[in-house]
């Protein structure tokens, strides 16, 4: 049995209409603060492919007017599930941005569990959105997404493993300072932006990097701005993947 859903967000970017269509409406936009790596064809009728950790999605590109509104839809699934998307934006005076996001569709028995999700899920997509906006404007971002398991292990202690590991004091709090040296990787050094139950995020000169944790599980979904290892995600997966052996 499928459930309707809707969840609607507003928020006010510090950037141009122009600016914000660029990262909302094209690949190398999306991939530089929302999730996996993207393929859009501009227009009415394209369509939208996202590929996060070996999943693949495709969806059909309902509606693009450059620089006020974009809109997608995913393929149906058997059992009735899509997702839809819109995206409005409205300039400001002062050079900023209104950004509207409606994110609805059907959802499937576990709705509530995957609405709760969807739910949390975009404050903090939207803050990386602002972060890359406000601090890597015209530059292009690598994602890098990584996740490994932590058999029997509660969410805050897999929490305390990465602070550890990132040098970070517990509890984790905006402004604290981070730093590590992982194998195959340029040193770490930044300073904490966000954290939330589920999450934390660090702005380093070159990069916005979020580790997400819960109960026997770890992800990170990173955009490296600056010149990064061909392997870097695979580097950034065996550092993950050993710290939680």
């Amino acid at each position: 049995m499928t459930h309707p859903f809707e969840i609607e967000l507003e928020t006010i970017l510090p950037a141009s209409p122009e600016q914000v269509w660029e990262a909302i409406a094209t690949g190398p936009g999306i991939d530089s603060w929302f999730m996996g790596r993207n393929e859009l064809d501009p227009r009415e009728g394209g369509t939208l492919v996202m590929e996060t950790g070996g999943h693949r999605t495709q969806a059909l590109v309902t509606a693009y007017e450059p620089g006020k509104r974009l809109a997608t839809r995913t393929t149906t699934a058997e059992d009735g599930r899509f997702m839809a998307f819109e995206y409005l934006i409205e300039g400001r005076d002062g050079g900023s941005t209104v950004l509207r996001v409606v994110h609805s569709g059907l959802l499937g028995d576990d709705w509530q569990d995957e609405y709760d999700a969807l739910r949390r899920g975009w404050p903090f997509h939207l803050h990386t959105l602002r972060e890359y906006l406000t601090h890597f404007p015209g530059r292009t971002g690598t994602p890098v997404f990584a996740a490994a398991p932590a058999p029997e292990r509660p969410g805050p202690e897999v929490r305390a493993v990465l602070a550890r590991a990132l040098s970070l004091p517990l509890p984790v709090t905006v402004g604290a300072r981070a730093h590590a040296e992982p194998a195959g990787l340029p040193p770490l050094d930044g300073e904490v932006v966000r954290v939330d139950d589920e999450c934390f995020g660090i702005r380093t000169a070159d990069a916005l990097l979020t580790f997400h944790h819960g109960r026997g599980m770890a992800l990170m979904f990173h955009h490296l701005f600056g010149a990064a290892p061909e392997d870097a995600e695979a580097a950034w997966q065996r550092w993950l993947t050993a710290l939680l052996a």
